[in-house]
């Protein structure tokens, strides 16, 4: 994490992450902070994989949208994410834009617990991402699936539960126990 002083801005963060020493690096900026987005667990980047490629497969089989991985960056309630997965719809967002960090919020974003992950990070992270309306699958391997809507309590699921797409991606249905047997 880099030391700070005040709470950063949106600009200071864009004009930062722009520096030539910066340029080829991760960065989040998470309640005011940046935080750089470091090489995530071995484990947990192949569930994040894993389930990004059943979505993509689905999203692509009926063109519902785009498909971003570990280095898609967007700007969701006025910071800047690097979610391990997500997914944005066409209808949102019909041309994905040329910037650093998409400026529309995915619908959904994947967030596969990592050794690197504090509690407090997670928790401020899965608020903005409700506060923008987008979808957070929290996975904690080997050991359960949260699933965040905006206005509704956490579901959390276990080995003998299926993860659905719900209203954003229809009919997609992933065995709970198939994630966290990876």
């Amino acid at each position: 994490m880099v030391s700070q002083t005040r709470p950063i801005t949106a600009e200071y963060f864009n004009w930062y992450i722009a520096q030539p020493e910066h340029i080829h690096r991760n960065y989040e900026l998470i309640a005011g902070e940046i935080v750089e987005k470091m090489v995530s667990h071995p484990r947990s980047s192949m569930i994040a994989a894993w389930m990004m490629g059943k979505v993509a497969a689905f999203v692509d089989e009926r063109d519902l949208g785009y498909v971003t991985g570990a280095d898609g960056g967007y700007v969701v309630s006025g910071e800047r994410y690097i979610p391990d997965g997500a997914f944005l719809s066409k209808a949102r967002c019909p041309v994905i834009p040329d910037e650093a960090y998409n400026p529309i919020a995915p619908d959904l974003a994947l967030e596969v617990l990592s050794p690197i992950n504090t509690d407090e990070e997670m928790r401020v992270k899965v608020s903005n991402y409700l506060a923008a309306g987008v979808v957070v699958w929290l996975v904690d391997p080997g050991k359960r699936v949260e699933v965040h809507c905006t206005g509704q309590p956490v579901r959390i699921l276990g080995p003998e539960d299926t993860l659905e797409g719900g209203n954003f991606l229809p009919g997609f249905m992933l065995a709970v126990q198939d994630i966290l047997g990876k």
